[in-house]
C-alpha cells in the first residue's frame, strides 16, 4: 500500500503532482535543491487550490488539509528514506535522471516503487542504474496535472506486474485515466504528439502557411482545442526539442525525426515559448487575443 510519496523536482510538473498526491490525502515530501524552488512551488500550489475553490469544486478546508499534506526537503536522501513511493519529475536531462536514480535507489526502503515523470527517456535504461529494475516505472502525467486526466504508465521489461497494478490502483484513486504502454522511443503520447508539432514547425519554416493558419486549421478542422504551435509554446520549445532529438536518436537518426532547423534556430536564440514571454506568439502583451510573433507570419 502507498501512502507516502516524495517528489523529486519542485518545478511545474513536480509541484502539480505533489498537489494531486496531498489532495488525494497522501503524505508528501515535494524534494528540490533550491529553496527558493520549493518556496515558489507551495505558493504555486496554494494559488491553483484557489482556483478550485473559485470553481467550487473544493472548500477552503479541503485546501489547508491539501497544504498540510505536504513538506518540503532539500535533502533527496532524507526527503526519501520514509517513502512508498518515488517520483521523479526533475528536468527532462538522461544525466541527471541517472544520477537521482542512482541516488534514490540508495536511499529508499528495499519495497518503495521508483517511478519516473519523464516524458521520453527510456524507463529501461533508467532502471539499469538501480538494484531494483522490477521496482522502476514510467508514472507520465500531462500538464497542467491537476486539471489533465491522462496518466501514462510506462513498463519496463523487468517491471512486476504488481507495481504496475498499484500504480493503476493509485491514478485512479487520484481520479486519472491511466494507459499503460511498454517502453520506446516517446512512448504513444510523444511519439504521436511530436512529430505532429515538428511537422507544424517544418510547415512554417517551408512557407506553407503562418502561424495563425497553420493553428486555426487544426482546431477548426481537426477539433483539437489548441493548436500545435500554441501548444508547443505552452510546453515549451526546448522541451519539445529535447523530446524530439529522443525520438531521432532512438530511431536511429530517421528523418522522419529531424528536428526542425526553425525550432532549434528559435532555442538557441532563448524563444521557449510561454515561459519565454515569446514563442510562435507574444506573451505578456495585455491583449486575450493570441498575438502572433511578427518575425514568424
Amino acid at each position: 500500500m502507498v501512502h507516502v510519496v516524495s517528489v523529486i523536482g519542485a518545478g511545474t510538473m513536480g509541484n502539480g503532482i505533489a498537489h494531486v498526491f496531498a489532495q488525494g490525502g497522501f503524505t508528501v515530501t515535494l524534494i528540490d535543491v533550491d529553496p527558493a524552488q520549493l518556496e515558489k512551488a507551495i505558493k504555486t500550489i496554494s494559488k491553483n487550490l484557489d482556483r478550485q475553490i473559485a470553481k467550487e469544486t473544493i472548500t477552503e478546508e479541503q485546501k489547508l488539509a491539501t497544504l498540510k499534506n505536504i513538506s518540503t526537503s532539500t535533502d533527496i536522501i532524507e526527503g526519501v528514506k520514509n517513502a512508498d513511493l518515488v517520483i521523479e519529475a526533475a528536468t527532462e536531462n538522461v544525466e541527471l535522471k541517472l544520477k537521482i536514480f542512482q541516488t534514490i535507489d540508495e536511499a529508499a526502503p528495499a519495497g518503495c516503487i521508483l517511478a519516473t515523470n519523464t516524458s521520453s527517456i527510456s524507463i529501461t535504461k533508467i532502471a539499469s542504474v538501480t538494484k531494483r529494475p522490477e521496482m522502476v516505472i514510467g508514472m507520465h502525467f500531462m500538464n497542467p496535472v491537476p486539471v489533465m486526466k491522462l496518466v501514462e504508465i510506462i513498463n519496463n521489461p523487468a517491471t512486476k506486474q504488481t507495481v504496475t497494478s498499484t500504480i493503476v490502483s493509485l491514478a485512479e484513486e487520484l481520479n486519472k485515466v491511466p494507459c499503460v504502454v511498454n517502453d520506446a522511443p516517446g512512448f504513444i503520447a510523444n511519439r504521436i504528439l511530436m512529430p505532429m508539432i515538428n511537422e507544424a514547425i517544418y510547415s512554417l519554416h517551408e512557407g506553407v502557411a503562418g502561424v495563425a493558419e497553420i493553428d486555426t486549421i487544426m482546431k477548426v478542422g481537426m477539433a483539437h482545442p489548441m493548436g500545435p504551435l500554441q501548444l508547443a509554446d505552452f510546453i515549451g520549445l526546448d522541451v519539445c526539442l529535447s523530446i524530439i532529438n529522443v525520438l531521432y536518436e532512438g530511431f536511429g537518426n530517421n528523418a522522419k525525426y529531424a528536428p526542425c532547423p526553425l525550432l532549434k534556430d528559435m532555442v538557441a536564440k532563448g524563444r521557449l515559448g510561454v515561459k519565454s514571454g515569446e514563442g510562435f506568439y507574444v506573451y505578456g502583451s495585455g491583449s486575450k487575443e493570441l498575438v502572433v510573433n511578427k518575425s514568424l507570419k
